[in-house]
């Protein structure tokens, strides 16, 4: 599949230097046209929503085909336990990030604000205390196939298309016609986005401008330490990749910055993984070398349950608050934290400020009260594109070693210019 998303160009520039230019038009314009510029976040919120349009079918069509190229029960059984175990692992170990910047920093602490006009969010009120186990699992079984799917519930829809691929996989030769439809059903939807994501430059500078001009400097000065608290986390994140990929890999991590730059700025302009989803799977294929299977499965999966920058952010507002309204916390609490910062960032599913929905059931499992988290929305905005850009990144790390563990990577491919 050709490289689209990198090789189109408008009047000689290619998409990066086209997203770029779109962000720093964005940022002029929102300091020039301040709250007036909030009328431009159309542009942005057309580009999602016709991401949205498509998300549901890539994530099912592409699922199904990556499973259906591994018809190796093994195989299949291996790559998945690789994927799901790692996501896991790098999701805790990150709120685990999280939660040292924040004793680090101490974000909390000397923030001046009126804490009785704080107020708990509409959409936080209804998720208050963390799932049991059980009740998790279950959340996991569509009762309803195609409510799940046009309800956006990823994670059933994931398992719907796990379950499918498998059972195709069973049927072997009897169902090669529905894999061939499946596999051209895949290619259209995948030409769909790459002439979506031609309009990314014109989101980028409507979001950029509608978030430069409504919030402006003054809350991100009163919040300037939660700020630098959550930059810090996730540049340690961001070179940890890298790390990952210099010793598990074998590889110099390098060539994977440079050639994910495109994906890595629609993820930060967009605030949307599941938006750059596409990107970033043509960048892996196309430019990285990893296999198509690996990516068709890897990726999808992790865009929904891996949130690498979303588990710090949760785990640093936690101390955040902790810190703020003067109540300490012990090792049990901070045993909780990370398991329920975990789920949440799974919870929140790349959709645009979904941790903030599930702010209240991270702080309610430790006795922490809700009503602060009005005070973080004024610079959740800009923080929410810088852990959307960890997101994507440690998704296409992790495919990456995956691929390689396999011995499927190009790496031929992985070095070329």
């Amino acid at each position: 599949m050709a490289a689209a998303t990198s090789e189109h160009r408008v009047f000689g520039m290619t998409l990066l230097q086209q997203v770029l230019l779109g962000l720093v038009l964005g940022i002029l314009t929102g300091v020039w046209l301040k709250e007036q510029a909030a009328d431009l976040k159309i542009f942005g919120t057309v580009f999602i929503n016709l991401i949205k349009m498509v998300v549901v079918p890539l994530i099912f069509l592409a699922l199904v085909s990556g499973i259906t190229s591994m018809q190796d029960p093994k195989n299949f059984t291996r790559v998945g336990v690789k994927g799901l175990s790692t996501y896991l692992v790098t999701a805790m170990f990150a709120v685990i990030i999280g939660i040292c910047a924040g004793a680090i920093f101490e974000p909390g602490l000397g923030v001046q604000i009126n804490r009785e006009h704080l107020e708990v969010p509409t959409a936080v009120s209804a998720i208050q205390a963390p799932p049991t186990v059980g009740q998790f699992l279950l959340d996991l079984i569509p009762t309803n196939a195609l409510r799940a799917m046009t309800e956006d519930h990823f994670l059933q829809v994931i398992v719907f298309a796990i379950f499918f691929g498998i059972t195709m996989n069973l049927l072997g030769d009897k169902v090669q016609h529905a894999r061939i439809v499946i596999q051209e059903a895949a290619s259209i939807v995948f030409k769909m986005i790459e002439l979506i994501v031609r309009l990314a430059p014109l989101a980028v500078f409507g979001f950029m401008a509608w978030s430069v001009g409504t919030q402006g400097v003054e809350i991100i000065l009163t919040l300037a330490r939660l700020v630098i608290t959550v930059l810090a986390a996730c540049i340690v994140q961001y070179v940890l990749f890298g790390i990952l990929i210099l010793i598990f890999g074998r590889l110099n991590p390098l060539p994977f910055y440079r050639k994910m730059a495109v994906t890595q700025m629609m993820a930060f302009s967009t605030s949307s993984s599941k938006a750059t989803l596409t990107t970033a799977m043509k960048q892996l294929q196309t430019r990285l070398g990893v296999s198509e299977s690996s990516t068709n499965f890897l990726m999808p999966l992790g865009a929904c349950i891996n949130m690498d920058g979303t588990a710090i952010y949760l785990g640093i507002c936690a101390l955040f608050f902790s810190q703020f309204y003067g109540i300490p916390l012990d090792m049990h609490d901070y045993l909780v934290l990370v398991l329920t910062s975990t789920l949440g960032s799974i919870g929140a599913a790349g959709i645009p400020s979904g941790s903030i929905i599930f702010m209240g059931m991270v702080l309610s499992s430790v006795g922490l009260p809700l009503e602060g988290i009005g005070l973080i929305l004024g610079v959740d905005r800009m923080l929410d594109m810088v852990r959307t850009t960890i997101n994507i990144t440690g998704d296409s790390a992790i495919t990456l070693l995956i691929d390689r563990s396999e011995k499927k990577l190009d790496e031929s491919l992985y070095y070329s210019k």
